[in-house]
């Protein structure tokens, strides 16, 4: 019995091991938008994994978070809730959002962090100083 119960912890600790991009070098970052699709993005733009499966940062208006479980390299963030604030930049923010739920993969090279997807979208993030 004591074996069986070692046995099913073991298993439920292996069920919660990150195989996010933040296990593989996206974590302990703040990442910041710099080109969306190839052009520069003007706007400020963050994202980061502040803890297994979850994301967050700054939008160009709103903070957002959400979920991501897609283990590396695909990236998915399903539903991203964000707080509901008027600015001046409310079109950048659009297209953020846009782009960032339509991403599908990911690559991260040090202090550098691309999101793409099979259309041809690219988001290139670089690690804020």
């Amino acid at each position: 019995m004591k074996l069986l119960l070692l046995i099913a912890l073991l298993g439920l600790g292996m069920c919660s091991k990150d195989e996010t991009v933040a296990a593989y070098g996206g974590a302990g970052q703040v990442w910041v938008l710099s080109e969306l699709d190839g052009a520069a993005f003007e706007a400020r733009a963050t994202l980061s994994f502040p803890e297994p499966g979850k994301i967050a940062g700054d939008g160009p208006c709103n903070r957002y978070s959400g979920v991501m479980t897609t283990p590396y390299p695909w990236f998915d963030v399903g539903q991203v809730m964000s707080t509901r604030m008027a600015c001046p930049d409310l079109k950048a923010e659009a297209a953020f959002f846009k782009a960032l739920s339509e991403m599908t993969e990911s690559e991260v090279s040090g202090g550098t962090l691309i999101l793409r997807n099979e259309a041809g979208r690219e988001m290139l993030f670089t690690a804020a100083a």
